[in-house]
C-alpha cells in the first residue's frame, strides 16, 4: 500500500509497560504504525485501534481485557495477534472471518470455553495457542487449519482428542499436558506427536480396552491406623497391624473392586519420611488422609500437624486434584465437628488469600474438595465395608475422576500379559532389572502380536510406570535404559527394616532405602566386620561415618556401600548377589542407587576439587569449555534435610547488615516439606565455594558472599541477601542473586498449587515496608523492568532502585562497559554480553 507522499514508511512502536489504560491519541493518528506492542498495560478497551489499517503485528498481552476488541475484525492486513494472559471469556462472530493473513495466534491464559467457528476461515493460521483456558472439547475448527504447524492446548479440561487433528501432517508440534484425558491418555501424549499418531494407528487395526485403575494413597501421622485401614480393606476383614510392623516409607498393594482396580500406597507417617511423600502424590489420585480421633484434641496446634499440614502440602502439589478424608476409630461428634469447621475455614482461607492470584494461571481449575469425613472403627468389618462403599462411588464420579477410565489400544493389555507371563516363566529375573531391549526382546520373542517398535514399548512403559506397576525413569539418562518390572522384589530386598517399596514410583524409592531412615545411625553401628573388610574400612570408621552423619548429615560413599552390602547379604540369593554391582557400583562407577539419588536431588555430591583438564583445547570465547568426562563416585554426600546447626554459617557469614542487598520470595500456604533442601543442592552445585547449615546456606562467587536463609516464622520466605557491592558491581551482584532465584522459579514448577511473591525489604532502619518485583518472566528484559533510579516506600522512605531491583546502569557508556565483561562462576554456566563459557569442578579461589 502506498502513502501520499511516497512508499510506506513501515514503523514498530512499543509502549509495553507504561501502565496505559487507553490507547494515546498520538499512536491511533499514525497509519505508518505496521507494529504495535502494548503489553503489560492496564488496557480495558483498544477503542480506536480500527484506525491503523497497515497493522501487521498487534501485542496485548497480559492487559486487562475482558471483552474481545471487536475493532481487530477491520484490520485486515494483520498477521501477528497476541491475547494472551487477559480475562477474555468469549469470541464474537465475525471477527477471523475477516483476518485472512493470520498466521500467528496467542489466546493462551483467558477463560475462554469455546472458539468461534469463522476461526477456520484463517487459512494462513500456523500457530495457535489456547493453553490455559476452560475448553471442554477441542474446537472442530481447529481441524479446518490445514497449514497449523503448532497448537498447544495445555491446562484445558480436554477429555479426547480428535484422531482427525493428527492426520494434518504439516503439524509438527503439539502440547495437550495438563488436562483431563482418556483418548489419548496423558502417556502417550508424553511421547509426542510421532506417539500420539501411533496410538491412533493402533485404535484403527484393533479393538480397544477401557482400563479402570486408580492409585489411592493413605496419608497420616504415625499410629494414625493408615496400615489397618488400609490391610482391612484388602482382606475384607478386620486387621490388627502391630506397633513393631508400622510401615517403614511405603508398601504397595493392589485390590480390585467391581470393575475398578486400586493400587493401595501406605504412607509412613514418621516426620522423617515427609520428604518423600510429594514425589508420590499424583493428579487424579484418591488420596485418604487417616486421623486418630480418639487421640485428637481440639487445639490449633494439633490440627495443624494431624490434618492441616497434610491438606497444605496435597493443595500445593497439585492444583487439580481430590482429597478424601478419613479418621479411625470411632469417636465423640465433637472431634469430628471440630476437623470439619477447621478444615472449611482452611479451605475458605486458601480461597481468598491464595486463588484470587493463582487462578489466572489455572482459570478456576483449582478444585479444592474434602470429600467427606467418615468416622470409623477399624475394629467393625460393616465399619470397613461400608467405607470400600463410599471409596468405590467417589471413583465412579466422573466430575470427580474425569479419566479414571483410559482407552487404551489392545496391544497395552496385552504387552502388560506378555511381561506377566515373562516373569511366571522365569525369563526375568527374580530381582526384576532388565534393560529395555532386554524387556522388547522378550516380548516380541513371546508375545502373540505383531513385532512391537521401541517407541510403542516406551508409551507402555510410561504408562504402567504412572500407574505403579513397573518402574522406568526415562527422565535420567543414567536410568532411561531400564526397567524395573518387580517393585516387589525391591520390597522383598530390603524388608528388613528398609523403607524401600518400589525404585519408584517416583524417585526416590531406593533414595529411601537407608538415607531418610529413623535408624540410619544404628544401621551403620551394625555392619559387621567383615563386609568393613571388604570395603577396606575398620570397626572404628563405621563409628566416625555415624558420628558425621549426626553431627554434619554427611555420609561416606563406603558407608553407603557397606550399608547396602550388608543389606543384600541377608539374602540368600545368588541373583541378588549378581545385580549387587549394578545397584552399588564399583570403584571408578556409579550404580543405580547413586544415580538415582543425585538424579532426583536427595543429596549433595561432595566432590575434591579436580585440577584444570590439561587436554583441553584451547578456549575460545562464545564456545564451551572442554572438559573430561568422569562417573567416579564421590567421596561423601551432603543430605541437607538431615542438617542441624548454623554456627560454621554464622562463621563465614557473619551478621547481616542494613547494606546488604536482600530479596525475600514469600510462599502461600507455606514453604513446602523438603523444598529447601533442594535449593540448598541446586545452588551448590553451580557454586562450588559454599558452607551449609540448618536452613541456611553461604556461597561464594568471584569474591562476592550470598546466604541463603529459610525463614519459617509468621510469613515464610526464603530470602537471599548479598553484601552491597561498590559502584561499579551492582550488575555481577544482582546476577549472582538472579542465578539463585531463577533455579527457585524452576523448582516451583513441581508445586503449582503454591503461591510465591518476591520483594525487597526497605533498607531504611525499623521499616517493615516491602518493594514488590515486577513480573519477571521475560528474563531478557529483566534488567529493564524497573526504570526510575530512585524508589519510594510507602513510609517514604527514598532509596536508589539499584539498591532494591536489579536495574540497567543509567548511562549508555556504563551499560557498554558491562556488555563486554564475563563472569565465570566456579561450577556452570555463565553468559553476560557476547562471550560465554562452561566451567565445570575448577578450583578457583576467590
Amino acid at each position: 500500500m502506498a502513502h501520499r507522499n511516497g512508499p510506506l514508511q513501515e514503523k514498530t512502536v512499543n509502549r509495553s509497560k507504561e501502565k496505559l489504560k487507553v490507547l494515546p491519541q498520538e499512536i491511533l493518528e499514525d497509519v505508518t504504525v505496521v507494529q504495535l506492542i502494548l503489553e503489560r498495560n492496564r488496557l480495558k478497551n483498544i477503542s480506536g485501534i480500527k484506525n491503523l489499517i497497515n497493522l501487521k503485528t498487534l501485542n496485548l498481552s497480559r492487559n486487562d481485557l475482558v471483552d474481545f476488541p471487536v475493532e481487530i475484525a477491520q484490520l485486515v492486513q494483520l498477521e501477528t495477534l497476541y491475547l494472551n494472559q487477559n480475562k477474555i471469556q468469549t469470541i464474537p462472530d465475525g471477527i477471523f472471518n475477516q483476518l485472512q493473513q493470520l498466521k500467528f495466534l496467542k489466546l493462551s491464559t483467558n477463560h475462554l470455553s469455546k472458539i468461534p467457528s469463522d476461526l477456520g476461515c484463517c487459512k494462513s493460521l500456523q500457530y495457535l495457542n489456547l493453553s490455559h483456558n476452560s475448553l471442554k472439547d477441542l474446537p472442530e475448527v481447529v481441524l479446518e487449519l490445514q497449514n497449523l504447524k503448532e497448537l498447544f492446548v495445555e491446562y484445558n479440561r480436554l477429555r479426547e482428542l480428535p484422531a482427525k487433528l493428527f492426520e494434518n501432517q504439516n503439524l509438527e508440534k503439539f502440547s495437550a499436558a495438563s488436562n483431563r484425558l482418556r483418548e489419548p491418555p496423558d502417556e502417550v501424549c508424553a511421547g509426542g506427536l510421532k506417539q500420539i499418531r501411533s496410538y491412533f494407528s493402533q485404535l484403527r487395526s484393533s479393538e480397544a480396552d477401557y482400563v479402570k485403575r486408580v492409585k489411592t494413597m493413605f496419608l497420616g501421622s504415625s499410629m494414625a491406623g493408615k496400615s489397618t485401614l488400609c490391610k482391612s480393606l484388602k482382606q475384607k476383614q478386620t486387621v490388627a497391624v502391630d506397633v513393631k510392623d508400622r510401615t517403614v516409607g511405603i508398601e504397595i498393594s493392589e485390590m480390585k473392586i467391581e470393575d475398578f482396580r486400586f493400587l493401595f500406597w501406605d504412607f509412613a507417617g514418621q516426620e522423617e519420611y515427609y520428604l518423600t511423600h510429594h514425589v508420590f502424590i499424583t493428579p487424579q489420585a484418591l488420596v485418604i488422609l487417616v486421623i486418630d480421633l480418639a487421640s485428637y484434641r481440639t487445639e490449633d496446634t494439633h490440627f495443624n500437624s494431624k490434618v492441616g499440614f497434610w491438606i497444605n502440602n496435597i493443595l500445593m502439589r497439585y492444583s487439580i486434584d481430590l482429597r478424601k478424608s478419613t479418621q479411625k476409630r470411632s469417636a465423640d461428634n465433637y472431634n469430628k465437628e471440630d476437623i470439619q469447621r477447621r478444615i472449611q475455614v482452611m479451605l475458605d482461607n486458601i480461597r481468598k488469600n491464595i486463588l484470587v492470584e493463582f487462578c489466572r494461571h489455572v482459570n478456576g481449575q483449582l478444585a479444592e474438595r474434602v470429600l467427606d469425613l467418615i468416622p470409623i472403627d477399624c475394629t467393625n468389618y460393616k465399619d470397613i465395608d461400608s467405607f470400600q462403599h463410599h471409596i468405590l462411588t467417589a471413583v465412579q464420579d466422573k466430575n470427580i475422576f474425569p479419566n479414571v477410565e483410559k482407552k487404551l489400544p489392545h496391544i497395552y493389555q496385552a504387552v502388560e500379559s506378555t511381561i506377566t507371563n515373562l516373569i511366571k516363566d522365569k525369563e526375568i529375573p527374580d530381582h526384576g532389572i532388565v534393560s529395555v531391549n532386554e524387556m522388547l526382546s522378550g516380548i516380541n520373542h513371546n508375545g502373540s502380536f505383531d513385532r512391537l517398535a521401541q517407541d510403542d514399548l516406551k508409551d507402555i512403559l510410561r504408562y504402567l510406570h504412572r500407574i505403579g506397576l513397573i518402574m522406568w525413569y526415562e527422565e535420567s539418562t543414567r536410568l532411561v535404559g531400564t526397567v524395573f518390572v518387580k517393585p516387589s522384589f525391591l520390597i522383598t530386598l530390603f524388608k528388613a527394616s528398609i523403607i524401600i517399596h518400589s525404585w519408584d514410583c517416583a524417585k526416590l524409592c531406593i533414595t529411601n532405602m537407608m538415607i531418610v531412615r529413623h535408624d540410619l545411625v544404628e544401621q551403620l553401628q551394625s555392619i559387621p566386620r567383615t563386609v568393613l573388610m571388604g570395603e577396606h574400612a575398620f570397626m572404628k570408621d563405621k563409628e566416625r561415618w555415624a558420628s558425621h552423619f549426626q553431627t554434619k548429615a554427611i555420609l561416606y560413599h563406603k558407608a553407603m556401600v557397606a550399608l547396602t552390602k550388608n543389606l543384600l547379604q541377608q539374602m540368600d540369593s545368588p541373583e541378588v548377589k549378581d545385580i549387587a554391582e549394578e545397584i552399588i557400583g564399583g570403584r571408578n562407577e556409579k550404580g543405580k542407587l547413586f544415580s538415582l539419588l543425585e538424579h532426583f536431588e536427595i543429596f549433595l555430591a561432595l566432590k575434591p576439587s579436580n585440577p584444570l583438564n590439561p587436554e583441553a583445547k584451547e578456549f575460545k570465547p562464545g564456545g564451551k569449555w572442554e572438559q573430561k568426562e568422569t562417573d567416579v563416585p564421590s567421596e561423601a554426600y551432603l543430605f541437607p534435610s538431615s542438617l542441624n546447626g548454623i554456627e560454621e554459617v554464622s562463621k563465614w557469614w557473619g551478621e547481616d547488615q542494613k547494606e546488604d542487598l536482600c530479596v525475600r520470595i514469600y510462599f502461600l500456604p507455606e514453604i513446602p516439606q523438603g523444598f529447601f533442601h533442594r535449593v540448598i543442592i541446586k545452588a551448590c552445585s553451580f557454586f562450588t565455594p559454599h558452607v551449609v547449615g540448618s536452613g541456611r546456606c553461604h556461597v561464594v562467587s568471584n569474591g562476592k558472599q550470598l546466604l541463603i536463609k529459610e525463614n519459617k516464622e509468621d510469613d515464610q520466605n526464603i530470602e537471599i541477601r548479598c553484601r552491597r557491592p561498590g559502584k561499579d558491581g551492582f550488575r555481577f551482584t544482582w546476577d549472582f542473586i538472579l542465578s539463585i532465584i531463577s533455579k527457585i522459579r524452576k523448582l516451583l514448577d513441581q508445586w503449582p498449587g503454591l503461591y510465591h511473591c518476591l520483594r525487597s525489604p526497605c533498607p531504611f532502619p525499623g521499616c517493615k515496608d516491602d518493594f514488590d518485583w515486577p513480573d519477571m518472566e521475560e528474563t531478557a528484559e529483566i534488567y529493564d523492568m524497573v526504570k526510575d533510579d530512585i524508589s519510594t516506600c510507602c513510609r517514604g522512605h527514598n532509596h536508589p532502585t539499584e539498591l532494591l531491583f536489579p536495574k540497567a546502569p543509567s548511562a549508555p557508556e556504563s551499560k557498554e562497559k558491562f556488555q563486554n565483561f564475563t563472569y565465570i562462576t566456579n561450577n556452570g554456566n555463565t553468559a553476560f554480553g557476547p562471550t560465554s563459557m562452561t566451567v565445570h569442578h575448577q578450583s578457583l579461589d576467590s
